[in-house]
């Protein structure tokens, strides 16, 4: 059973720079309920015990957090703003001593999204939904067997479109320690790459795979046009998948 969390949470939030100057992305308020304290609430209630948060950018929030809550742990990345969510995550190999859930820190879904990846028995599953339409898709290419393939923002870059990203994942730790080793080899890949790119690099020899919800309720809020269509039209979807579910 899955007992820890990993959220990468370092970034800058530069396409909501006036929601961003003064706190973290993973602070932005969504029916009066920031980002981050839903995302913690929802991994709780599945049972998850130990929340680990890879920091950088305004890190005292994050902190604030651990300093109130003994299940969160926050580890700073040192070189936050010259490296991408892979070094975050990487950064954090000294704390991940199991197999974990990777969240990023800017996402709103709907509790299905946890459950699902929990309850199915195989590991190292990325999350996937059917078509958003949200114009910030990451698509991914899977085999017939749901072994990814690829990953890209471009439609073109691949041979089909299986699902999109929602950018959680379920990952053991011996392919986490496999990651890591594959970044410690390609100095490009730890440096400026996203985990995303590790996953589809490392999927190569050691899979992952798809688990598509097609019906999934969830976004990513990365500019001011994501938060206006959140709050539309994606949270009263949220609220109705709560209430039915």
């Amino acid at each position: 059973m899955i007992k820890t969390a990993v959220i990468v949470a370092a970034g800058l939030g530069s396409r909501l720079k006036g929601r961003t100057e003064m706190q973290p992305k993973g602070f932005l308020e969504v029916g009066g309920i920031p980002l981050i304290i839903r995302s913690i609430g929802q991994l709780r209630e599945q049972g998850i015990e130990k929340i680990i948060i890879g920091t950088g950018y305004h890190s005292e929030f994050y902190e604030q957090l651990a300093r109130e809550s003994s299940d969160i742990v926050c580890v700073k990345s040192p070189v936050y703003r010259e490296t991408s969510s892979f070094y975050t995550l990487y950064n954090l190999r000294s704390k991940v001593d199991d197999d974990f859930l990777l969240l990023e820190s800017d996402l709103i879904y709907e509790p299905r999204a946890l459950k699902e990846l929990i309850e199915d028995k195989r590991d190292n599953l990325v999350l996937a939904s059917g078509a958003t339409a949200s114009e910030d898709e990451v698509f991914i290419e899977a085999g017939p067997d749901g072994h990814i393939l690829e990953m890209s923002k471009k439609r073109d870059a691949l041979n089909k479109v299986s699902g999109e990203l929602v950018g959680i994942s379920k990952i053991s730790r011996e392919q986490f320690l496999k990651l890591c080793l594959l970044a410690e080899k390609d100095e490009m890949l730890l440096n400026k790459g996203d985990y995303e790119s590790a996953i589809v690099s490392l999927s190569a020899t050691s899979p992952f795979y798809m688990k598509k919800v097609e019906d999934l309720v969830w976004a990513e809020i990365d500019c001011e046009a994501h938060l206006e269509r959140v709050i539309e039209k994606i949270l009263p979807r949220i609220e109705g998948a709560v209430y039915e579910h």
